[in-house]
């Protein structure tokens, strides 16, 4: 196994989720409030497995190994990349923001969330795409075995930094949750 196929797991758990916060956009506009549980716990999963967890192994680890590799940064992939997540990090502080006001009904609050979940959305889509198609492929060729599995070794480190054992664990479960509550297909990890 390679770093790259652990990142590319973890983003068909999180695609999974956002296919589940587009079910919940629907729902909204269609009742004219969120479902402040269900929106509560997608947001949740972006901020820690999508963002702490995921995000954290390609901050900390992947991308200074490229960018030791030559990889630039200011005008590389790489850049790109950390600009993206910062972008889907303030995302994710605005649809916190409103969930209250929408989970409420309050309209104003409801069409911010929307926007805010419709670009997020669609940035992630777009980042996921560009790291499994583009940036991961320039990773597997960067790196011998041996760094590869150091890599690997990194990645493991950040799921037991980030909390207990059993967190990775529970948010594939509540992504499977989500999914089984909102109707949507499980996506293959």
């Amino acid at each position: 196994m390679k770093p790259t196929d652990v990142l590319k797991s973890e983003h068909r758990v999180i695609e999974q989720v956002l296919d589940c916060l587009a079910a919940i956009v629907r729902r909204g506009e269609a009742t004219g409030r969120l479902d402040g549980t269900m929106t509560r716990e997608a947001l949740e999963f972006f901020r820690h497995f999508a963002d702490h967890c995921h995000h954290g192994k390609e901050e900390a680890h992947l991308f200074p190994a490229l960018e030791a590799r030559g990889f630039s940064r200011e005008q590389g992939p790489t850049g790109v990349m950390l600009d993206e997540h910062e972008t889907g990090r303030a995302h994710v502080r605005a649809m916190e923001s409103q969930v209250d006001g929408a989970a409420s009904g309050d309209a104003a609050a409801l069409a911010d969330f929307v926007r805010q979940a419709q670009g997020f959305i669609g940035l992630l889509r777009q980042h996921i795409d560009k790291e499994d198609h583009c940036l991961f492929a320039m990773a597997d060729q960067a790196f011998s075995a041996a760094e590869q599995q150091e890599l690997l070794e990194a990645f493991h480190a950040v799921e037991q930094q980030h909390a207990a054992a059993d967190t990775h664990a529970r948010y594939l479960a509540l992504a499977d949750r989500l999914a089984a509550q909102l109707g949507v297909e499980r996506r293959p990890e």
